[in-house]
C-alpha cells in the first residue's frame, strides 16, 4: 500500500528572509529558500520553497533583475504578515510542510 504524504500546516514562518542571489533567499537559520513569482491574473504572489543549497553554489551578489523586481528583505511583523525592504506588506496565504519540503506563498496586499 502506498504511503500518503505527510502534509502539516505550519504556524511559525521565518522571521527574516534576505536575498542571497538570483531567486534565492536565506532565513535567520541559514536555510535557503527558492522563490518563483506566480502569475495569478491579479494579485502578485511569490512562492517560496525551502531547499538546502550549499553556500558555495549561491552567487552572493544580486542581479539587476532580481533587485528591481523582488525585495532584498522580508521581515515578519505579525503571525502572518511580512513587510519588505520597499515598505510593502505581504500576507501569508499558504504555509505547509509536505514530507520534507516546506513551502510558503506570500501575496502582496492591495494597499501596499
Amino acid at each position: 500500500m502506498a504511503e500518503l504524504p505527510s502534509n502539516v500546516h505550519l504556524t511559525s514562518p521565518p522571521i527574516c528572509l534576505r536575498i542571497r542571489g538570483p531567486s534565492v533567499y536565506e532565513d535567520e537559520n541559514q536555510r535557503t529558500w527558492l522563490h518563483v513569482v506566480m502569475d495569478t491574473g491579479g494579485d502578485l504572489q511569490v512562492r517560496l520553497c525551502q531547499e538546502d543549497i550549499p553556500t558555495g553554489n549561491i552567487a552572493l551578489t544580486t542581479s539587476p533583475l532580481t533587485s528591481s523586481s523582488m525585495p532584498l528583505l522580508w521581515t515578519l511583523l505579525l503571525g502572518s504578515l511580512y513587510v519588505d525592504s520597499m515598505g510593502r506588506f505581504w500576507r501569508i496565504v499558504h504555509h505547509v510542510k509536505e514530507d520534507d519540503m516546506e513551502e510558503m506563498i506570500l501575496e502582496l496586499m492591495d494597499h501596499s
